[in-house]
């Protein structure tokens, strides 16, 4: 028996209790749970690529199959209406038969649209969970995506199941293979697109596998914090490279980043060092009972001694942190919640009901701000970047005195630096998946 097939029983007991307390808060009967549909592209007969429903994927490991429905009360086994086509165009599934099935009373479904014949015949205290509330009309279900079952779900899908950290280590060791690949080929002096096809070999992934598009992005394109681009020629010299890339396995994902440079690359070497350096003191305090919020506040007091011991700015880190000016250098939060999605649901959620904790007023893009609890997994990616635009604001502001702006402009051509690795949350300590698996 594999680990995943031995874990797996438990994880679905919890989401049969997370389901009975939620329909038993929401007076509601069952939830009816949409795998989701294939898009259509606008003026054209090709779909979009599928992505599905997360609430669907949590139950089970099928990522790539539309028009399937789970049927869930809490209590008896649920009901899993697998989509099987008749249809010579595309691949049909083969009828399931992996370690999962036995959790599910199974119905092969070959026609989407008749669904109906499968479903609850009274489904009026029953409700939706999808996107598609067009077609949970069309069918009776009586509501949809109501709020007190998605705050309570979402709320406690921060506590991954033994199940599912078994997933996201596997997620991170394909996804660290990724990076080595894309490692040796930076140091090759490949172009951004050949080093993102390395990266997709290594991973064993297609394109639209991957959690969220890689951030490739070599020299200046370093400092762009979401890069898409991947030029397909290489620049005259290779100074630095920023991956920002991921890895999927049975629906959960990893999210890692590295920045790279080469040797003899004086004062942006020695801050890649310290950078480095200063994200692994971090983890180091992914505690639980710590506050997500003073730990970002604290990585820009951190940021901004490093701002002022390498004589970028002149000005005192206290100083830096109330007059703003660390968020030109590291303008993005600390990290976020991870799992099902990349940036997973919850992480503003002060309980089970929804109550909203939001971002302090000076710091808009953290992305997470309630307390660290056991099994939890979170991202720490501190990062100190020379980016144009936010650079000339600082300028034209009495603080662009106290730049060092010779030497900015010294450092502007490597980009920037971030630093990422997924960290799960335990009483003992944290545990970080990531450098667990050798990537330095």
């Amino acid at each position: 028996m594999s680990s995943l097939e031995a874990t797996y029983a438990n994880h679905i007991d919890t989401l049969q209790r997370r389901t009975a307390e939620a329909l038993a808060r929401s007076g509601l009967e069952k939830l009816v749970i949409h795998s989701g549909q294939t898009k259509r592209q606008f003026l054209d007969d090709m779909d979009y690529p599928f992505k599905v429903n997360p609430h669907f994927k949590a139950w089970l490991p099928v990522v790539d199959n539309p028009n399937c429905w789970l049927v869930v009360d809490g209590v008896k086994k649920p009901k899993l209406i697998f989509y099987r086509p008749d249809d010579f165009w595309h691949l049909v599934p083969d009828a399931p038969h992996q370690f999962w099935v036995e959790s599910f009373e199974l119905v092969l479904l070959n026609q989407a649209d008749q669904v109906f014949r499968h479903l609850p015949r009274d489904m009026a205290n029953m409700a939706y969970i999808g996107e598609y509330v067009e077609v949970a009309e069309a069918l009776g279900i009586g509501h949809f995506n109501p709020e007190s079952v998605l705050s309570y779900l979402h709320y406690h899908r921060a506590y991954k199941t033994d199940y599912e950290l078994d997933c996201m280590r596997e997620a991170n060791r394909l996804a660290v293979k990724g990076h080595e690949a894309a490692r040796r080929a930076f140091l090759n002096g490949d172009s951004e697109f050949d080093i993102h096809l390395e990266y997709l070999d290594a991973v064993g992934h297609a394109e639209h596998e991957l959690p969220y598009g890689n951030i490739i992005g070599l020299n200046e394109n370093a400092a762009i914090l979401h890069y898409m681009h991947q030029r397909h020629t290489a620049p005259d010299e290779h100074l630095s490279f920023l991956i920002d890339a991921g890895a999927s396995y049975n629906g959960y994902a990893a999210d890692i980043t590295r920045t790279h440079c080469y040797r003899g690359h004086g004062t942006f070497a020695e801050l890649l060092a310290a950078m480095n350096e200063l994200q692994r003191s971090l983890v180091d305090q992914v505690l639980v009972g710590a506050d997500y919020v003073d730990l970002h506040i604290n990585t820009h007091r951190r940021i901004a001694a490093l701002l002022n011991a390498f004589g970028i700015v002149d000005m005192e880190p206290e100083q830096m942190l109330a007059e703003g000016v660390s968020q030109t250098f590291f303008p993005h939060g600390l990290g976020h919640l991870i799992g099902l999605q990349v940036h997973d649901v919850g992480g503003f959620m002060a309980d089970d009901r929804g109550t909203h904790i939001a971002a302090p007023d000076e710091h808009p893009f953290l992305r997470m701000t309630r307390k660290l609890e056991a099994r939890q997994v979170v991202t720490i990616e501190p990062g100190l970047y020379f980016i144009g635009s936010l650079l000339d604001k600082l300028k034209a502001t009495p603080h662009g005195d106290a730049v060092n702006w010779s030497l900015v402009n010294t450092l502007r051509p490597y980009g920037g630096i971030r630093i990422e690795d997924n960290i799960i949350v335990h009483p003992s300590g944290p545990e970080n998946i990531t450098r667990d698996l050798g990537l330095k």
